[in-house]
């Protein structure tokens, strides 16, 4: 897959039943001397892809951090943006975000219009995403900041409704995401409602705090694991965790 680009690799996925792994950083949350290390732990792992994003930007180097990382590894790094200023031509690409589980007009087309200019001028790789909040049990920044309630955890027929809607609507991708520092991870069903009745690459993050949440997830249907706060934590898991993802490919 080498001479795909971002979302032909995420297409790949699906199709061939692969899985892949997401290491997710926040720039308010990391250094540029602490992602050269990172860098290293990911490129030891074969993690698949690099997320960087959060639902703030209170520092002011994500240039910085994204250069820092290419300089020590070859892996995709895709734009997780919070709001329209989280952009950065030093990415290879971006999910263009849609919060399809809430009613927040801002966040269905008002951001949009006024960021296309700027992400259409980057040359970015732009990868339509249909992103939906799952409740984690915990309060988040991003739905605070959203303004809009998250999916409640037990209604799998409002997750998948939604999930076939985005992708009828045109979505390249689907993120289901029950946040940073989730107190209850996505169900199982939950996913695999989903990934079983829709067609496109489906990205599951948010609680996902060891290597057997991950395979489980894998085999319920994700085709992308992220995992960041748990990671934060203890870098170590990036390892297990990313054997674990690769694992249940080899198995598919």
């Amino acid at each position: 897959m080498a001479n795909l680009n971002v979302y032909q690799r995420l297409q790949q996925l699906r199709k061939q039943g692969k899985k892949a792994f997401a290491v997710l950083i926040d720039p308010d949350k990391v250094s540029t001397t602490q992602i050269s290390t990172l860098a290293k732990l990911c490129n030891e792992a074969k993690v698949d892809f690099l997320f960087v994003g959060g639902s703030l930007m209170v520092t002011q180097h994500l240039d910085d951090i994204i250069h820092t990382f290419k300089k020590h590894s070859d892996i995709s790094v895709i734009l997780f943006p919070g709001s329209p200023s989280q952009v950065s031509k030093q990415a290879d690409a971006l999910f263009y975000l849609t919060l399809i589980s809430g009613r927040n007009p801002e966040l269905l087309i008002g951001a949009h219009v006024v960021s296309a200019p700027m992400v259409r001028a980057s040359g970015l790789e732009i990868i339509s995403t249909g992103y939906m909040v799952i409740d984690g049990g915990a309060a988040t920044t991003v739905s605070y900041m959203s303004h809009s309630a998250p999916i409640p955890h037990n209604k799998e027929d409002i997750a998948l409704c939604t999930a076939m809607a985005g992708e009828m609507q045109g979505k390249h991708v689907l993120y289901m995401d029950a946040g940073s520092g989730a107190i209850r991870p996505i169900s199982e069903s939950m996913i695999h409602r989903v990934a079983s009745q829709t067609n496109i690459p489906l990205i599951i993050g948010g609680g996902i705090t060891d290597a057997e949440k991950a395979y489980l997830n894998c085999k319920a249907g994700a085709d992308v694991i992220v995992v960041g706060n748990a990671i934060e934590k203890d870098a170590s898991l990036i390892k297990e965790i990313a054997q674990a993802v690769h694992g249940c490919s080899v198995e598919a």
